[in-house]
């Protein structure tokens, strides 16, 4: 079945087709040259994701993404360094980097990317990021909850404040948790935030991801791929900032040496098949979920159309054109 759709909208990218947007010497033209192999999978618009790292790493990589001049890029995605030292919430963030969050901090990594900041990822338990998240929002900033041990207290201050999304919910948090409460339930049951998942079949069974988007609705669930440079290659060795990884034959994404994952290889056209397939809902029902409902959660716009072909049997999604 042929079907044409609005393009993705991709809020969590870090790198793709062996570019890594983490790194302190990738360039413009680096960048601009996988914006092809991107829109080929149906991405037209996206946010850069740069993680937890010095602010002179951090400058360097977005005074980077700041001069390509494409429409494809959205803004910049922040994910960390306001995030949990601990680990298991730190999940791939360099331990040394992660710290307290501050106006001051936030205002010179704002000013290196040119004021493209659009979102960030923090955890409400950090010290300082509960009293930045106003003023952030304030900016026209969307505040992520992400990479937390936060209590379900902190939890709900943090959306007092204005926090609006889970990043990768299920994930950035501890291997094992209370039964009840914990840090995926409170975020779960609140209707304030909107949810992102990584539907990749190695950050989450089917099963959560089955839970979460019929308790987020889909209105409220925003595919992502939280993809690294290894996004579009061969299995091997590869690197997300300072961190080397592993990407096996079946492109799960791990730290070099140990079983704890780091990113993914994904492609949004196989997120969206793969939804169809863990939830039991629609084409029709997932696609926006990849499209529309992040354009809409930013406040801004889908660009261009893509024509693929479903092959509902097989759940399977491939790429035909983009326009």
């Amino acid at each position: 079945m042929r079907v044409t759709f609005p393009g993705f909208f991709d809020i969590q990218v870090n790198g793709f087709a062996g570019v890594d947007f983490n790194t302190p010497d990738v360039t413009p033209d680096q960048i601009n040259g996988i914006l092809p192999a991107l829109r080929a999978t149906g991405v037209t618009r996206f946010l850069p994701t740069i993680i937890t790292g010095p602010l002179d790493r951090f400058s360097a990589c977005a005074r980077a993404l700041a001069q390509v001049d494409d429409p494809a890029i959205a803004g910049i995605h922040m994910e960390g360094p306001y995030i949990s030292s601990v680990d298991g919430p730190r999940g791939a963030h360099p331990r040394e980097h992660c710290c307290a969050a501050s106006l001051d901090d936030f205002a010179r990594r704002q000013d290196a990317a040119g004021g493209r900041i659009v979102l960030v990822t923090l955890a409400p338990e950090v010290t300082g990021a509960l009293h930045i998240i106003e003023p952030l929002v304030a900016q026209g900033v969307r505040v992520a909850i992400g990479h937390s041990d936060a209590s379900p207290g902190l939890i709900r201050d943090a959306i007092g404040e204005g926090a609006t999304l889970s990043t990768h919910l299920g994930n950035g948090c501890a291997a094992v948790l209370p039964r009840h409460p914990n840090v995926i339930w409170e975020q779960l049951a609140s209707d304030a935030l909107w949810a992102s998942l990584i539907v990749d079949g190695h950050h989450l069974p089917p099963s959560t991801v089955k839970v979460i988007a019929r308790t987020k609705t889909p209105e409220r669930t925003i595919l992502v791929t939280d993809a690294i440079a290894a996004a579009g290659c061969a299995p091997g060795s590869y690197r997300i900032g300072e961190v080397e990884v592993e990407v096996a034959a079946d492109k799960r994404v791990s730290l070099r040496g140990t079983p704890f994952l780091a990113g993914s290889a994904l492609t949004m056209d196989t997120a969206v098949a793969n939804t169809v397939r863990f939830t039991g809902l629609s084409l029709d029902d997932v696609l926006p979920m990849a499209s529309t409902v992040p354009a809409r959660y930013l406040g801004m716009e889908t660009a261009g159309t893509v024509t693929a072909e479903w092959d509902g049997d097989d759940g399977r999604l491939e790429i035909v054109d983009v326009n």
